[in-house]
């Protein structure tokens, strides 16, 4: 099966690996990011005298015109950071097929990760579609699930999602080239799925009027690669690492944001229902008791 290949970073890497590993399937071509083509992917294409492509806009009718001679059955998108529309999903006789870290249909949409960490998800999905014009919306061909464990933050997550991409992506491309592919319509399985919006500059911060489990969540969600969550202590911004979730915790009123103790093995913090330790902030600040976490 000849296979048209758009894609970007770590997602794209190991999926590429695995599918130039086996014989039945022959890559045409390499298209990258426009604005910061991926120099991995290049190497790898170029190794194998694959054509490295890259485009402003790959809906533009030259460069629809130019892929067409290379007369791929089906194109794939890990990670490419452009819409398709109609014409460019087309061109392939099987279509294209996009490989999704998120339980389609739900969880569509950006930052799918951090948001499964942050809404206390104990699974997330890794999801082989069909492309249509919507976002994330087309048929389903493959899917797995992976466990979400009480020791997982967005770090671990990723390189759960890394592998799991490539596994479901060559699953499905398997299933499609020797014809047993099913085609799921997301709307089988709920009407309305769910959507997840792009995570900005200034949502990194902590809010102390939450659960302890909440702020336990966010944090883990946002660690490093991620942004790191932030708080601020006596005009002096924070950058909160990692906590630890205490769940026999004491439920009683207090002030979010209070330092409660300072020890050796963390740094308790108030919340609106118990208290966490804090057990990596950066910088290094000599936390009191009494201060106001904001």
């Amino acid at each position: 099966m000849k296979i048209g290949y758009f894609g970007d970073g770590p997602w794209a890497h190991q999926a590429f690996e695995l599918i130039l590993k086996d014989q039945r399937f022959d890559v045409r071509f390499v298209c990258a990011r426009f604005e910061h083509p991926d120099p991995v992917l290049e190497t790898m294409a170029i190794s194998k005298n694959i054509p490295f492509l890259s485009h402003q806009n790959i809906n533009n009718s030259e460069f629809s015109k130019n892929i067409s001679k290379y007369n791929c059955d089906i194109f794939v998108s890990m990670s490419f950071d452009q819409i398709f529309k109609r014409m460019i999903i087309e061109t392939p006789r099987y279509g294209t097929i996009n490989c999704h870290a998120g339980k389609l249909p739900f969880y569509r949409g950006r930052n799918v990760l951090n948001w499964a960490l942050i809404n206390d998800e104990k699974e997330f999905g890794v999801t082989a579609h069909f492309m249509d014009e919507g976002i994330d919306t087309g048929d389903i061909v493959h899917q797995k699930t992976f466990a979400i464990n009480e020791g997982d933050d967005y770090q671990s997550l990723l390189q759960k999602a890394y592998s799991g991409c490539a596994q479901t992506l060559l699953a499905a491309l398997l299933q499609i080239e020797n014809g047993t592919a099913t085609r799921t319509p997301q709307s089988s399985i709920h009407p309305w799925g769910s959507y997840c919006s792009k995570r900005m500059e200034g949502d990194e911060r902590i809010n102390w009027n939450q659960t302890s489990r909440k702020i336990f969540n966010f944090v883990r969600a946002l660690c490093h690669p991620g942004p790191v969550a932030r708080t601020q202590v006596r005009g002096k911004e924070l950058k909160v690492h990692k906590i630890e979730y205490l769940p026999d915790a004491v439920e009683y009123l207090g002030i979010p944001g209070s330092v409660l103790g300072v020890s050796d093995e963390g740094i308790l913090v108030k919340t609106m229902d118990t208290f966490i330790r804090l057990i990596k902030v950066e910088p290094l600040t000599r936390l009191r008791v009494g201060d106001r976490l904001s």
